[in-house]
């Protein structure tokens, strides 16, 4: 009894990191996905498309520019939730991943249809061609999308040209940055 309860004692808190760390890793490759499929719905439908991160709930979705009818951002899908011990953010984290940004930050907010900025959230779009543009369609250097739990902070890197990088960094201030 005492054996297990030894072995019980050492292995309950590293299976929790351990599964911690696969939900975060598994929230990183779906939001990298979730990108790519982004840039593809951009040039497949011909117009604008947008990742619209909703940092405070957690959730993002893809969003196209309908030009006809009633022009507006129109939802392609549903939401995607975070894990619940995941969010948007870098913690306590100071610098960015490397060759990426100046300093750590979230992409610009989306806006909407009258063109007035969605407190609260974070935008990546594409244009037609699966170019990262800002909201005024001019050309945009590397945009990182940080995603943090309680193993580590991811960074969805989007490059000017539209090519994805994903990193991953410990929680500590100053951590390294690895390239997965």
């Amino acid at each position: 009894v005492a054996v297990v309860g030894s072995l019980a004692a050492v292995s309950v808190p590293l299976s929790g990191g351990m599964i911690d760390d696969i939900r975060l890793r598994g929230d990183a490759q779906v939001l990298s996905g979730t990108l790519a499929l982004t840039k593809m719905t951009a040039a497949a439908k011909f117009t604008r498309a947008r990742l619209l991160v909703n940092v405070g709930a957690g959730t993002y979705r893809i969003e196209t520019w309908q030009r006809t009818a009633t022009p507006g951002w129109v939802a392609e899908g549903g939401d995607i939730q975070l894990s619940a011990q995941d969010g948007f953010g870098f913690g306590a984290l100071t610098t960015p991943p490397p060759d990426t940004q100046g300093a750590l930050a979230l992409p610009a907010p989306c806006l909407d249809d009258d063109e007035a900025a969605i407190a609260g959230t974070s935008c990546v779009i594409y244009n037609s061609r699966g170019t990262p543009v800002s909201s005024s369609g001019a050309s945009v250097t590397t945009q990182v999308v940080y995603l943090r739990g309680p193993s580590g902070v991811f960074g969805v890197a989007i490059g000017a040209t539209g090519q994805q990088q994903v990193w991953r960094s410990n929680v500590v201030a100053g951590g390294v940055w690895t390239q997965q």
